[in-house]
Order: structure tokens, then C-alpha cells, then sequence
């Protein structure tokens, strides 16, 4: 109950799934937690439900592709709580379904601004006061898809390929500031993007079960079990623990 007590965490996209599940567990396990996201209904009844549990959460409406916004939510939370001691970038969207030829300068723009531009706004804005309280976790949700390849959605195939190599490049420059950087590589979670993009495919069911059957265990995954690797490499546990991959994917990338 305590791996993370009296550490300060903004989680970005925290209102609803992995986001959500973040938030939860990293509450249970004795963070502030500062759910960022867009959604704010759900985010505000989420910071209430957690604190009513006996956690500490409080929600902040933060658009991570807009740097004034992230800027000012960081800083809010620094005056707020005094510091900042883990990032979790896990705000990101999956944009259009069509191939590259077919996609529009905006769609492919759109996807890379939240997901790409999102994780390069929140860390700048992190780091210094990471640096200036001695160290600090940066997670980034890249994705199974930051690894391998499939015939669809390249536009969040490439972002999430950024997100994993800009953690590397980070890792390397802040690891003398004692502030690590490490991304979690999800497989197929159901979550509500997920179930979008197979609404968007046609039959929910048919899909699902499809999806189930790409993971030699057998199922896609629940958010919790992403959830719990953020909470690990957010802990002292993971104290030598940077620039790495943690590959939550129920055997995916196994082949």
C-alpha cells in the first residue's frame, strides 16, 4: 500500500483506461495523483471516487498538444503540491484506419501532435523541476506497435515508434539528473480506444475475439495489468531501471 507514498504524479489521458487504471492503483499505493486529460466529467467523477476510497487525486482539464496549457498545468501542480516526482504520459488517440497514400496532411497531424508532441511538452516541462527536487520516474505509454509493424493506422504506428526512441534519448540525457525514463509497451488492452477501433471495424465481438487470439495467452489485456508495471517503474523498486522497454503484451511480440 505504500510503493509510492508521499510521491506527486501527473498522469496525462487519466480519466479514462490505462489512464484510469494508473491513477487507481497509483492512489492505492500512497501517490497524489493528478489525473490530466480532456474528458472532464469522467475525470472529475474519477478524483472523486479515488479520494472517497481514501486516496488523494485531484483533476486538471490539460490539453497535452497545446504547451501553454501543459506548462501551466505543470507549474500549477508544483505550486500546488510543492514537486513533481513522476510523469506518466499516457494521454494519445489511434487517428484514422487507412493507408498511408489515403491519409490527409490533418489526420496524420493530429495523432502526432497528441501523441508525439504530447510526450515532448509534458517532459520539457517536467524536467526542471524534477532536476531541481533531485530526480524523478518518467513513464511513456508507446505500445506494442513502437516495436513491430501491421497494415493499419500508420500514423499511430509512427508515433508510438517515436515515443520509444525519444524515451532512449531522454534516459541517456537526464540519467545524471537522477530522473529515469523507461515506456511501457502495451498489446491489445480493452480499453475504450480499443473497443472504438473495433466498433469502427464492424462487429465488437467478432473482433474482440479476433484480438484474443493474436495473444498466446489467449485474451487481450485489462488495463490493470499495465497499470501495475507503471506503478513498478514508478517505485524506488525500479531504482536502476532507465532508457528500457517494458513489454506488457501476453506474449505478442514473443514470436
Amino acid at each position: 500500500m505504500n510503493r509510492l507514498r508521499d510521491k506527486i504524479a501527473i498522469v496525462t489521458g487519466g480519466a479514462v483506461g490505462i489512464g484510469r487504471a494508473t491513477a487507481q492503483r497509483m492512489a492505492e499505493e500512497g501517490a497524489t495523483v493528478v489525473i490530466a486529460d480532456i474528458q472532464d466529467d469522467e475525470g472529475r467523477v474519477l478524483a472523486e471516487s479515488i479520494n472517497n476510497e481514501g486516496g488523494q487525486a485531484t483533476y486538471w482539464h490539460c490539453n497535452v498538444g497545446d504547451e501553454r496549457a501543459v506548462v501551466g498545468t505543470v507549474q500549477g501542480v508544483v505550486d500546488e503540491f510543492g514537486r513533481l516526482d513522476v510523469l506518466v504520459n499516457n494521454a494519445g488517440i489511434s487517428g484514422a484506419n487507412r493507408p498511408s497514400h489515403e491519409l490527409t496532411e490533418d489526420e496524420w497531424d493530429e495523432v502526432q501532435i497528441v501523441n508525439v508532441k504530447g510526450v515532448f511538452f509534458c517532459t520539457k516541462a517536467a524536467i526542471p523541476h524534477m532536476r531541481a527536487s533531485g530526480g524523478g520516474s518518467i513513464i511513456n505509454l508507446s505500445s506494442i506497435y513502437g516495436l513491430v509493424g501491421a497494415p493499419d493506422i500508420p500514423a499511430y504506428h509512427a508515433s508510438k515508434g517515436a515515443v520509444h526512441l525519444m524515451t532512449k534519448t531522454d534516459a541517456l540525457t537526464y540519467a545524471s539528473d537522477r530522473i529515469r525514463v523507461n515506456s511501457v509497451h502495451p498489446g491489445f488492452i480493452w480499453t475504450p480506444l480499443v473497443e472504438k477501433f473495433l466498433e469502427d471495424q464492424g462487429d465488437v465481438a467478432e473482433g474482440r475475439r479476433s484480438l484474443d487470439s493474436l495473444h498466446p495467452l489467449g485474451h487481450v489485456g485489462e488495463p490493470d495489468d499495465v497499470a501495475w508495471g507503471i506503478v513498478y517503474l514508478a517505485s524506488d523498486e525500479a531504482g536502476f531501471v532507465t532508457g528500457t522497454e517494458l513489454v506488457i503484451d501476453g506474449g505478442y511480440t514473443a514470436r
